[in-house]
């Protein structure tokens, strides 16, 4: 996904509810790479050169249950100066956007 389409669909998500945003500050250490792995390891994939710092991350993917599909993006944004992440998450399905944000920032 190219960063037009990505962010095109960021902003197609953007009702109440669809979008949940924590800033925080970071639990171990802010290693670039452990943290594209602890991104991968969401099952949602690791978009490169879509966000127009190269130093955030975004990603996209679709959570499929026995009912529905949900589709979701991230940007993922450290400032390793502050020591502090922004992480913000849309999905199509609301409420869901606010649990897979809570479960990303316990990562970090």
């Amino acid at each position: 996904m190219d960063s037009n389409t990505f962010f095109g669909r960021w902003k197609n998500l953007g009702n109440p509810g669809q979008e949940a945003q924590k800033i925080f500050k970071a639990k171990y250490a802010m290693d670039t790479e452990l943290a594209k792995q602890k991104l991968l390891g969401f099952g949602i994939s690791l978009l490169e050169r879509v966000d127009p710092n190269p130093d955030n991350f975004c990603g996209a993917g679709i959570i499929q249950t026995v009912s529905m599909q949900i589709g979701v993006l991230y940007r993922f944004e450290p400032n390793k100066q502050a020591q502090m992440y922004r992480l913000t998450v849309r999905a199509s399905k609301d409420t869901a956007a606010q649990r897979i944000c809570e479960l990303m920032e316990e990562q970090f």
